[in-house]
């Protein structure tokens, strides 16, 4: 096994961003697992599957093929061949996913490739059970927070940034939404692994974040 460094935490904590930028610090493979049930979420959308549906979903969810690539230091999610970067990011596959990842079979999909990804390679990887379920023997764990009116705000920025017209009271609603159906399911509910290292971003900065991560990575490598 790698040395694996795995992220938890809720909705719009940052994960993401922080994981990709300690990955470039260390030079170890950053796997989006978020963005490989986005993949999922699509396929459904697009298939015109309704992700509440979980008979049709689990009919379905073996036929999408999910991989992940590096091109010129990008990750790359392939969906059934086509890269599907470009739209993974909306709002409405955002909550589709958190509706189609309760589905023990989807979850059985996706953390056999997980593991593959991990065995073969230093890694860092990110999402809601990975220090509880996907990698339990990962040398270092992190449990990623912020208040959810921070983690809010942080998104109602982002895609105002991009010139998406959005609510903030709304973006809060659904992000409370999704962190109370992500910490009740019942396969492989969010919670915080016993031995994991809880980091509150709140406030903190992007970069006083990563720089955290950076020194806990470091001091677990030794």
């Amino acid at each position: 096994m790698g040395f694996n460094v795995a992220v938890d935490g809720p909705a719009g904590a940052g994960k993401s961003t922080i994981a990709k930028e300690v990955a470039k610090q260390l030079n170890l493979i950053y796997v989006d697992t978020g963005a490989m049930y986005r993949a999922m979420a699509l396929y459904m959308l697009r298939s015109g599957v309704d992700p509440a549906d979980t008979t049709a979903v689990i009919e379905k969810c073996d036929l999408a093929d999910i991989t992940i690539r590096y091109e010129n230091g990008e990750q790359v999610v392939f969906l059934n061949g086509a890269n599907v970067n470009p739209y993974l990011r909306t709002e409405e596959v955002g909550n589709a996913t958190s509706v189609i990842s309760v589905v023990p079979e989807v979850r059985k999909k996706m953390v056999e490739l997980q593991h593959s990804l991990a065995a073969a390679s230093d890694c860092i990887m990110d999402g809601r059970d990975i220090g509880t379920c996907v990698l339990p023997g990962a040398q270092l764990k992190i449990y990623l927070t912020a208040d959810s009116a921070v983690r809010a705000k942080r998104r109602y920025d982002e895609l105002m940034a991009k010139g998406q017209d959005c609510d903030l009271q709304k973006i809060q609603a659904d992000i409370e939404e999704r962190d109370y159906r992500d910490m009740h399911r019942e396969t492989s509910p969010l919670c915080q692994a016993e031995d994991a290292v809880l980091v509150d971003t709140s406030d903190l900065t992007v970069q006083e974040v990563i720089d955290r991560l950076v020194q806990l990575c470091l001091e677990r490598m030794e």
